[in-house]
């Protein structure tokens, strides 16, 4: 990658190139030599949501792996994720398994986020102080005038129609165009990107049962139960988000701050993670972020979200990265041998070296979360009929069809009671069931982002040779 380094201070041009060259380490670390060569991003005609004006009705995708793989594992983002989050485990898939590429859906609300200084930032063009200031320091320094334009939820009230059945349309597309060049397709999801999985497996397309087009399902610590809403609680909750926002608070945060504290931290972690850190100073972030002694940027980060020290309210956002150094003015990270690097974290949800995306949804439909609920591995029931929710098949996936659950802390064993449920509703033998349980050892995050070493991935890697061809043979179920 060119870095083209705008003129600057001595001592900030210093750590910006130092900082450049780190995030190039840690990224190359994680990736095989080949990867820029193998990764493409692509637009493809969405669904047709009434109301929602044309530009909008569109599904990205993040392609990783070589062109010539004829077998396809499609993976669905869940709640505030978007398609650069898959990105490094990506990556580490594709080094695994031959034949395979990966493709990580960018939903149509990734449109409306601005990306113009984040990506002048990737190319060394912007500092993070620059990318701070834009989108977060001027919120609370007045002379700051160049900066990152909050949309009005006024502007947008098409987007509370954004639930299950247009995310699930617009998975349609690329599925099908999956289809049309692979030999095999898995289709996967992370926490409600699981919840995604089963509503397409399920859902009815004109009398056709979404699975036709699958070979396998993949959940990461997420799925549906075959428990709806009430009826009740699903009209309460559709009235709620027809009077207010379109959008879900992540942990307490509204949209789209919790995609801006991410976005512009774990780039500033991974350019300038030295520095004393910028969001420990800043007034508007929450209190329970901010660790009591002062800390650098990577410090921040890692504080913020790693296990120990991160709040409750980020459960779906955490993973095992380390702990505050033992010493240092201000402190930096020790990874103290846990099971994902920061850097690799960092990069996820930087989408760094990817223009245009990074790992969050800085605006996340409440309706799809909403929806959802009534999902109920594929099972009829009177919250579909009100949220317009078509997962009728429960009963209906193809016996042949592969199945892989993965439960980790957010989850945990209804992940795999959930999965074992949509395989015993239509008879698929437990040969084709893989569950593999680790709520003790890996958080919500930890199986896409865990390296070298992850539990996951080592599963996955027998399901999709299993998928194609490479290793036939039972799929045994492991506690």
């Amino acid at each position: 990658m060119h870095l083209s380094i705008a003129v600057r201070p001595s001592a900030a041009r210093s750590r910006l190139v130092a900082g450049a060259l780190l995030a190039l380490t840690l990224v190359a670390g994680t990736m095989p030599a080949h990867a820029q060569t193998d990764t493409r991003f692509r637009w493809l005609d969405g669904y047709a949501s009434p109301g929602t004006p044309a530009e909008y009705d569109r599904v990205g995708v993040l392609e990783i792996g070589p062109r010539s793989a004829r077998n396809i594992l499609i993976l669905a983002p869940g709640t505030s994720a978007s398609a650069a989050y898959f990105a490094p485990l990506a990556r580490h898939i594709v080094s695994r398994v031959k034949g395979w590429q990966v493709w990580a859906v960018e939903r149509r609300e990734n449109q409306l986020e601005d990306h113009s200084v984040l990506d002048r930032a990737k190319r060394g063009d912007a500092s993070p102080d620059e990318v701070f200031d834009y989108y977060l320091g001027w919120l609370a320094d007045q002379t700051i005038t160049n900066h990152f334009e909050l949309i009005p939820d006024s502007s947008v009230t098409y987007a509370r129609a954004w639930g299950m059945k247009v995310t699930v349309e617009d998975l349609r597309r690329v599925v099908k165009d999956a289809r049309r060049r692979a030999s095999h397709v898995v289709l996967g999801g992370h926490s409600l990107g699981g919840s995604i999985t089963a509503a397409y497996a399920t859902w009815d397309f004109d009398g056709e049962v979404g699975a036709v087009d699958l070979d396998g399902l993949v959940f990461i610590d997420g799925g549906s139960g075959p428990t709806p809403v009430s009826a009740d609680d699903a009209q309460a909750s559709l009235d709620d988000v027809n009077a207010g926002s379109p959008w879900l608070s992540f942990g307490g945060i509204a949209a789209p701050f919790a995609g801006l504290f991410n976005a512009s931290g774990s780039l500033g972690a991974l350019l300038d993670p030295d520095s004393p850190s910028r969001g420990q100073a800043f007034p508007l972030l929450p209190a329970d972020l901010k660790p009591p002694i002062p800390v650098t940027n990577l410090g921040q980060y890692g504080y913020a979200l790693d296990t120990a020290t991160s709040p409750s309210s980020l459960r779906a956002a955490q993973a095992h990265l380390g702990h505050l150094a033992a010493s240092g003015d201000p402190r930096g990270w020790d990874q103290a041998g846990e099971i994902t690097p920061i850097g690799r974290f960092a990069t996820m949800f930087s989408g760094f070296g990817l223009p245009g995306l990074d790992g969050t949804a800085w605006y996340h439909p409440r309706r799809l979360t909403i929806d959802a609920g009534a999902v109920a591995a594929g099972n009829p029931n009177p919250a579909q009929e009100i949220l317009d929710v078509h997962a009728i098949h429960g009963s209906d996936l193809p016996r042949d069809l592969q199945i892989y659950a993965f439960g980790a802390a957010l989850g945990g064993q209804r992940v795999l009671d959930a999965a074992s449920a949509l395989a015993d509703q239509s008879g698929i033998p437990r040969s084709n069931v893989l569950l593999i349980a680790r709520p003790e050892t890996y958080a919500h995050n930890d199986p896409n982002s865990a390296y070298p070493r992850n539990e996951f991935v080592d599963g996955l890697v027998r399901v999709l040779d299993k998928v194609s061809g490479g290793r036939p043979g039972r799929l045994p179920t492991l506690d």
